[in-house]
């Protein structure tokens, strides 16, 4: 694979090789719902702690986000609020509200058809996943929507329906109640340039429940 994913129309064609046999049926197979369980894993391993040192850069310098490109992204709920679910012997059980999130990030490439989605995992108050814009905004269509579906729109969709669903839990007693939002504002992500990268990552996020004790995100750690 070149080392930048999907720049051009041809990088467009080998990521949709790469990403073909992780069609949206393969992803629901993973949301194991009688486990409660829902990670995506990865081959290869990745410097974790690295990575922790910058998941607080919100946008790369000089990047253009409404361009084609494979992306890793973490969206954290508000003050970290464990709501999704917990870890139990390092395994990821989703709550009722975990599963309706994980059907939300799901349904990107429904809602956006340029849109391809890779590994995933949802944790107790955070998502980390990795997708891939297969062409340029300007040439992406959702359906119902705004046309053209640079990072920030793909995510604040996201957000959007996960907080509606979650509003509706909420008035009907069934979702924990939450303060001010559902989401942080800024969310988090990292350009993937090369299949090393993008094996790492995947790696990365196969492992997060079995390392949810040294997560920063998880309010017990210190």
């Amino acid at each position: 694979m070149s080392s930048k994913h999907c720049p051009t129309p041809e990088a467009g064609l080998e990521c949709r090789r790469l990403y073909s046999k992780f069609d949206i049926m393969h992803r629901r197979n993973h949301l194991n719902v009688g486990a409660d369980l829902c990670v995506c894993p990865g081959p290869t391993d990745m410097n974790i702690h690295s990575y922790e040192r910058r998941r607080r850069s919100i946008r790369l310098k000089n990047y253009d986000y409404a361009q084609a490109g494979t992306y890793f992204v973490t969206i954290c709920a508000q003050g970290r609020e464990c709501l999704m679910g917990e870890v139990q012997d390092g395994e990821m059980l989703l709550n009722d509200a975990g599963r309706m999130v994980a059907e939300w990030w799901l349904e990107l490439p429904s809602k956006f058809p340029a849109v391809s989605l890779d590994s995933y995992v949802l944790m107790p108050n955070h998502l980390h996943g990795i997708l891939c814009v297969e062409q340029n905004v300007d040439c992406i269509t959702d359906q119902g929507a705004h046309a053209g579906a640079p990072l920030p729109r793909l995510i604040q969709w996201f957000k959007t329906m996960t907080t509606n669903a979650y509003i509706r839990g909420v008035k009907r007693g069934a979702f924990q109640p939450f303060e001010r939002r559902l989401w942080q504002r800024n969310y988090y992500e990292h350009v993937i340039r090369n299949e090393g990268q993008l094996d790492s990552i995947r790696l990365y996020i196969s492992q997060n429940p079995a390392k949810w004790h040294l997560d920063r995100e998880n309010p017990a750690f210190t």
